[in-house]
């Protein structure tokens, strides 16, 4: 499994598995089959829901396959409704009581948006957010830099952060984010990120690497492109008698990222993690680099807000 190193000489597997819409009572036999065929990389977040049921899937599963601790990576995220620095480590506590552990191995702002604490659910008028001059994100960051201190995280970084506000960030600290864990695939390359990252020993993680097609249909266009259908795709899986999703996470590998293919199938958690024996080369991957457009799956529109407080998420807009 290809590796990808940490300034402090950490390494993280290329695959692992996502938990993001994983349903309550599956998301749990999904860790444990993961872990059983080899994963040792798991993606976590408060907002999933889904914590708890994981911490019962790890413990079992480090006990049942005699698995160590500190040979499998764990990441998490702080939701928005814990910006304010005061909320950020009882968040993160509680994080790791679902967990059932000691310490995360990563820990990301989730977004760059904040909402009032008393928030359940997703905002519903203006009034439900708090600003960035309320509460700027440098805070938020001391704050989580102060929870690695401690030793509660390993390393911290961000998700859903433009350059634009890595640079700001990045400008009023010491301490830079070590990871940001955006989404990537054929349709979105973002290659000017990958190029800032790297510059600035910053590691990027890809979510919805195939398209996540079974996200709620709230957030969904009605004439979204396919991934998993693309025509492309599938005539590179036939060459290497792969699967289109196999070839999605090995080309999200070959650009030095980690990836974070999400399934609650046994026999698909085993394929997706196999896309690291294919072997795409350069033709495979100049057609893919022309499948381009770019589009956002997730565009962050949900968060945008009537006022001027929250637009263009993601700095796109000039």
């Amino acid at each position: 499994m290809k590796k990808l190193t940490f300034n402090n000489g950490d390494k993280i597997d290329a695959i692992g598995l996502g938990t993001w819409k994983s349903d309550p009572g599956k998301v749990g036999e999904a860790v444990k089959a993961a872990l059983k065929v080899g994963y040792r990389h798991i993606d976590c977040a408060a907002v999933y829901g889904n914590e708890k049921e994981v911490g019962s899937a790890l413990k079992e599963s480090f006990s049942a396959y005699d698995i160590n601790r500190e040979d499998v990576w764990i990441t998490s995220k702080l939701w928005n409704t814990a910006h304010k620095p005061e909320d950020v480590k009882p968040a993160l506590k509680q994080t790791l009581s679902d967990l059932q552990l000691e310490t995360l191995d990563l820990y990301l702002i989730h977004w760059p948006i904040a909402f009032k604490p008393i928030l359940e659910g997703f905002p519903q008028s203006d009034s439900d957010y708090l600003s960035l001059d309320e509460v700027p994100l440098i805070e938020t960051w001391e704050a989580m830099l102060e929870a690695k201190n401690e030793g509660l995280i390993k390393h911290a970084g961000v998700s859903n952060f433009s350059i634009k506000k890595l640079k700001d960030l990045s400008s009023k600290t010491d301490h830079a984010p070590e990871m940001n864990q955006i989404e990537l695939h054929p349709y979105l390359q973002q290659w000017d990120m990958l190029d800032y990252c790297s510059d600035n020993n910053i590691l990027v993680t890809a979510y919805s690497p195939l398209g996540s097609s079974d996200r709620p249909d709230v957030l969904k266009a009605d004439d979204e492109p396919s991934l998993l259908e693309n025509e492309v795709i599938h005539n590179i899986a036939n060459k290497h008698d792969a699967t289109p999703a196999q070839v999605l996470i090995k080309w999200a590998v070959e650009r030095d990222t980690t990836v974070i293919p999400k399934s609650t199938n046994a026999g698909r958690i085993e394929e997706n993690l196999k896309s690291a024996e294919l072997n795409l080369d350069d033709e495979d991957m100049s057609k893919i680099k022309s499948l381009d457009i770019p589009y956002r799956y997730l565009d962050g529109k949900v968060f945008e807000t009537e006022s001027d407080m929250y637009r263009d998420i993601f700095d796109e807009q000039g």
